[in-house]
């Protein structure tokens, strides 16, 4: 029989109900009771929903009120000595890793957080030093089975791998020297006692995800799979059986790394590796299990069942029915939670979809075709057959026009007319600004008034005229205050704006768009991507007209902001029809349509972000990699190369580890890039030969803290140590949109502030 399977499910709520109880938490209008009650309210829907789906092996411990890299730090008491001296309670101490805290006495930064592995999600980074002593400071994988159980549901618990959870950390500031990996034999032990209270409680297996599998691993690291799992063998008579998961990627290069494990199983993404099967099965025991990732993990649309059945019967064939089981490619987390709540999409185009909650029935039902045959699920199979033929034949899909442009695209459009010196020049001439400039990078708080009235806009409440009347109203409200402060570039704040992705994709044609598939980016911070459908164009004008309009407000140069084609692309849910690259460059046409327009229009500023260019990396180098980077880097200069000399190009990266290669590739005049919670100047010197201009973000926007002005006085002065002082801007990691006015107006002062004290020391 083979068996189906689910890595995790989306904690969110499928109302985020999560979310709302966050944040009300924070804001000290619930207590940890009502937070509590909500998070054991949305475990026990999501094991009854999958358990009514007839799923056979249910996730359990893939639930978080912030992010489940950082529960499990807090579980193996990896917590450094400045959060765990205020002997907050768990979820406190979670939430100030997480976010920071400043609040009656207490004042200690986030932890650093960056991409997991290339998607959307972010991750707190785990801290290691010399003086990290692991041990249980509670077993929440444990409570949650149990949870389970007393639901009358069995579960099989998920834990990050001991291995991956090294690799994936850093060395604190304190403890440079120290490579985390070295930490394993100490970890061990407390992971076998992890695992043994697991197993007490009942649960016959669980999953331990080594998602590093994917990635080049150094010989150490390799050698650090056999250590680990070896050493939990010893304790096998106590232990739940172990599958090891991998996904994202392909785990091929490191087979050898994990083949002959003492573990009951492996499991592996078949959605973006489905040639990796005849390798994969041959790496197997007799006696272990083979978990076929093949329902996408990652992207909404409808799993083609015949070609998913196709790989599950040739892992049948090779290693027998009975250990093969049919699995999503990774957890659902990167999924929205259910179709069932999006009464407005067109039913056309929902019907090629799949979210979270109808993957469950796909999962169960290609089992059920590995097991009975087709036949047993004949209409299932016809009904999935005729979506997919309906998608591939829609007009929808296809744009001829679309197609004919990009076919024509030159060389000379993906390069600027001249080169940085003497764009410089001209730049120089043109704007007139300081040493040191200072800028934000590009939103402002978006606050419940702003919400309120694009909420009223949208239901029909207030009239087209009302509504841009209050966002110039805003508009000016934010001009004048970065007068105030002293910024020298501004920005007119993007008030208008519901997500630096979903205001575009709503002004592109080949967009469609829901009012509930909401994910996970990270901790409180929900993001709804748009779905690339069809062929993708510019029918107007996106941003020129508030640009325009905050301009004519003041004599200090506007910076007109837009969201980079890769980043549009890799923040939607993209077609799985076409190539990315074919996005990608479909993206940057219009895209360059845009920057043209607002360089019109007198611009001459303008920020096209592109902090997903790193996430779309492929994880292994190799020509993959190569081709990516070349055809992310030319959909960049597409876009920003059709302006003159004297227009300054800016770009944006933030909470992902760059290759300064890349981004000397995209020959913008200045990058910004997130900086705050570095802990060395390993991180600037490999920027230290950046050609052009660059930005060093001081302080972190994910956190309501509020850095003294001495303290980003430190921050520049650690940057011009080592980065020549006469190409730095000054700018905080990233947008301001989460944040409140009173944290913004502190942070911003302090910031010009600080600023203004290195332009004075180096005015001569």
């Amino acid at each position: 029989m083979v068996l189906s399977s689910v890595l995790g499910f989306p904690r969110i709520g499928a109302q985020r109900e999560l979310k709302k109880t966050t944040e009300a938490y924070w804001a000290g209008k619930v207590d940890i009771a009502e937070l509590e009650r909500v998070g054991k309210d949305l475990r026990a829907q999501n094991w009854a929903k999958q358990q009514a789906a007839g799923v056979d092996i249910i996730p359990s411990n893939d639930f978080s009120y912030y992010d489940h890299i950082l529960d499990l730090s807090l579980s193996l008491n990896i917590v450094a000595e400045r959060y765990s001296k205020y002997n907050l309670s768990t979820i406190d101490t979670t939430f100030a890793m997480g976010r920071g805290l400043q609040r009656e006495g207490v004042d200690v930064p986030a932890n650093e957080m960056v991409k997991w592995f290339d998607s959307n999600y972010h991750y707190v980074r785990p801290t290691f030093s010399h003086s990290t002593a692991f041990k249980l400071n509670n077993t929440k994988a444990v409570d949650e089975y149990l949870e389970a159980k007393a639901q009358g549901i069995e579960t099989r618990p998920v834990l990050i791998g001991p291995v991956s959870l090294l690799f994936l950390g850093k060395a604190d500031k304190d403890s440079q020297d120290l490579e985390p990996i070295s930490l394993l034999e100490k970890l061990l032990p407390i992971y076998a006692d992890y695992l043994a209270k697991i197993a007490a409680a009942g649960a016959a297996s669980v999953q331990i995800d080594e998602p590093i599998l994917v990635l080049d691993l150094p010989e150490n690291v390799q050698a650090a799979f056999k250590t680990a799992y070896e050493f939990l063998a010893n304790y096998q008579a106590t232990l739940p059986k172990i599958t090891i998961a991998s996904y994202f990627g392909d785990a091929r290069p490191n087979l050898a790394a994990i083949k002959g494990l003492p573990v009951a199983g492996f499991h592996y993404d078949f959605v973006r590796v489905p040639e990796q099967l005849e390798e994969v099965a041959a790496a197997l025991t007799p006696e272990q299990t083979l978990s076929v990732g093949i329902v996408d993990g990652r992207n909404v649309w409808k799993a083609d069942f015949a070609k998913a059945l196709k790989i599950v019967e040739a892992a049948k064939a090779k290693i027998g029915a009975d250990r093969v089981v049919v699995a999503t490619s990774s957890s659902l987390l990167h999924t929205p939670v259910t179709l069932e709540n999006e009464i407005k999409l067109n039913p056309e185009i929902k019907d090629w979809l799949s979210f979270a909650t109808q993957k469950l029935d796909e999962v169960v039902i290609i089992a059920k075709a590995a097991t009975h045959g087709v036949e047993s699920v004949a209409a299932e199979f016809a009904a999935n057959a005729a979506s997919i033929a309906a998608r591939a034949s829609s007009s929808i899909t296809n744009d001829p026009a679309v197609r004919q442009r990009v076919e024509s695209i030159t060389a000379d459009q993906i390069k600027r007319k001249s080169a940085f010196a003497t764009r410089l020049e001209e730049q120089k001439k043109n704007l007139n600004l300081p040493s040191f400039p200072t800028t934000t990078i590009g939103s402002f708080p978006q606050t419940k008034e702003i919400r309120i009235n694009r909420n009223k806009f949208t239901k029909g409440e207030i009239t087209a005229a009302e509504y841009e009347k209050f966002i110039e109203q805003e508009i000016a409200e934010v001009v004048k205050f970065q007068e105030e402060v002293g910024l020298d570039v501004l920005v007119h704040g993007e008030p208008e704006r519901n997500d630096m992705v979903q205001y575009f994709g709503e002004r592109l044609k080949g967009f469609v768009f829901t009012q509930n598939g909401w994910v996970q980016s990270y901790g409180s911070r929900y993001v709804r991507p748009p779905i690339i459908v069809g062929d993708v164009s510019r029918p107007a004008p996106m941003t020129v007209k508030e640009s325009k309009f905050a301009q004519s407000l003041t004599s200090k140069p506007m910076k007109g902001m837009l969201t980079g084609p890769v980043t549009c692309l890799r923040w939607s849910f993209p077609r799985n029809d076409i190539s990315p690259k074919q996005q990608a460059q479909q993206l940057a046409l219009a895209l360059r349509d845009e920057v043209n327009d607002l360089e019109a229009a007198g611009i001459y500023v303008i920020q096209v972000d592109e902090p997903a260019i790193r996430e779309g990396l492929p994880l292994r180098a190799g020509a993959e990699r190569d081709d990516y980077v070349k055809y992310a880097v030319e959909s960049f200069r597409l876009s920003t190369s059709g302006v003159e000399d004297k227009t300054q190009i800016h770009s944006h990266f933030c909470y992902s580890d760059l290759d300064p290669a890349h981004i000397k590739a995209l020959d913008a005049d200045v990058v910004s890039i997130e900086f705050s919670k570095k802990d060395d100047n390993k991180y600037i010197e490999e920027f230290s030969n950046y050609p052009n201009h660059i930005g060093l973000g001081v302080f972190d926007i994910h956190s309501p803290r509020v850095p003294s002005q001495e303290e980003l006085e430190a921050k520049i002065q650690s940057i011009v140590g080592v980065y020549p002082k006469e190409n730095l801007w000054v700018n905080p990691d990233c947008g301001l949109k989460t944040r409140k006015w009173d944290e913004t107006k502190k942070q911003l002062t302090n910031m010009v502030n600080a600023a203004k004290i290195y332009r004075e020391k180096y005015s001569s």
